[in-house]
């Protein structure tokens, strides 16, 4: 069984041990996560030029769409007030600094309708993010910019937090990804022909967990849980931010959700960087 806390009063231990166990925590906005999703707000505006960001694709070519997100989503990730924003986050919700480790916040979208499910706006199939080379004491957040609704937010599938699937992960290389798989995303706009693990037998999905937040609010799930993106029925683009953390103790003694089926190679814990200086986990911590 999962259970989802809201507003847990738990401190940082004992609640990564239940993300351990495949709970899941959620948490209103907090004053950084407002002033997050403000800036992500300015940026995702400018760039439409006074389109309505979450209709625009009713208006533009997907082709001029993708490519507008190209030059967006980077700027977004790479910008140097993002980094100064999450350590705030970490501290409101009762987290260490000292020990904390976080990458670069993505900007996500989902469109409706099918109107760009690849590439630069890839639609998850259900997954789990070890799959995809993340270390088992990673925790992922997710944090609505605008407002959302159940038919374009995520879905959890917990009844496989601790059964295996089939999965074709052990054709996934990290490194390899970065090399090609990354860097081409924005090319694939109709389909998206990039080697990526996927579900390898048929899944019965339901029951599912689908949460709906307050824009700045945050969902805080173990990256073993697996997931998916809820087929956008909304008629509006969403746009969301994730990231991800890892605490130094859990790194360096190897603890995490159990490994059920992930059989990738590589690992992620180079892009970690520490919230209060930003220096990277040490190489001998890396554990794979």
């Amino acid at each position: 069984m999962t259970s989802v806390f809201s507003n847990s009063p738990l401190e940082d231990d004992a609640r990564r041990a239940r993300l351990f166990k495949g709970e899941i925590f959620t948490f209103s906005a907090t004053a950084a996560t407002t002033e997050l999703i403000t800036f992500a707000r300015e940026l995702i505006e400018e760039a439409f030029g006074g389109r309505d960001p979450e209709t625009a694709q009713h208006e533009m070519p997907v082709e001029e769409f993708a490519g507008l997100l190209a030059e967006l989503k980077p700027r977004f990730i790479h910008h140097e007030r993002c980094k100064e924003i999450l350590p705030k986050i970490f501290e409101e919700v009762g987290m260490s600094p000292q020990q904390t480790y976080f990458d670069v916040p993505r900007l996500r979208t989902s469109t409706a309708d099918h109107y760009l499910d690849s590439g630069i706006s890839y639609a998850y199939h259900a997954h789990r993010d070890c799959w995809y080379s993340a270390p088992f004491c990673q925790v992922n957040w997710w944090i609505p910019v605008y407002a959302v609704v159940p038919e374009n937010v995520m879905a959890f599938h917990p009844r496989y937090f601790d059964r295996p699937v089939a999965n074709g992960s052990a054709r996934y290389d990290y490194g390899e990804w970065n090399r090609v798989g990354r860097p081409t995303a924005a090319r694939h706009v109709h389909s998206d022909t990039r080697e990526q693990p996927k579900p390898e037998e048929p899944l019965d999905l339901l029951p599912e967990i689908r949460i709906v937040p307050e824009p700045g609010g945050i969902i805080m799930f173990s990256g073993a849980q697996l997931h998916s993106t809820v087929p956008n029925t909304s008629g509006r683009t969403r746009y969301s931010i994730d990231f991800r953390t890892v605490h130094i103790d859990d790194v360096r003694t190897g603890r995490g959700a159990p490994n059920v089926d992930a059989d990738c190679t590589g690992t992620t814990l180079g892009d970690f960087m520490r919230a209060t200086d930003l220096e990277r986990i040490p190489e001998e911590a890396r554990v794979l």
